[in-house]
């Protein structure tokens, strides 16, 4: 076999390996909040009532939709992938305009047709822990 001949399969064999992993189903990649659980995420006194806070390294969302009631959502976007922007009192996809409620992370608005994927989370005291 020529060198040429090698290269070229050599880099089909790489292309091809790339292209399988980026077509892996999104429910087998590691999620950014897996090594979170158990953990302290957020204070009670940084979620506003009927809003909520972006944790943006650990991909998370933290809302609040009624006084004393406390929410996780995953802030990857069911719809393109991309990491919410803006929590108000709905959390907002910038990148193609999805928008979703506070309260469950139920699409309000696509073209997300999925919500966002929830997490359970307890309170004690001034602290919210993923569980």
């Amino acid at each position: 076999m020529s060198r040429r001949r090698l290269l070229g399969a050599a880099g089909a064999a790489g292309a091809a390996a790339v292209g399988a992993s980026a077509c892996t189903p999104p429910e087998d990649r590691p999620r950014p909040q897996d090594s979170l659980h158990g953990q302290v995420v957020a204070q009670t006194t940084d979620v506003p009532v009927g809003g909520g806070q972006l944790i943006i390294g650990d991909k998370l969302v933290v809302t609040q939709p009624t006084e004393g009631e406390f929410r996780a959502f995953s802030a990857v976007c069911s719809h393109g992938g991309c990491t919410v922007q803006e929590v108000t009192d709905v959390i907002h996809c910038l990148c193609h305009g999805s928008v979703f409620g506070i309260a469950d992370g139920d699409v309000l608005r696509g073209p997300a047709t999925q919500p966002l994927e929830a997490f359970e989370v307890t309170v004690e005291g001034t602290d919210i822990t993923l569980v």
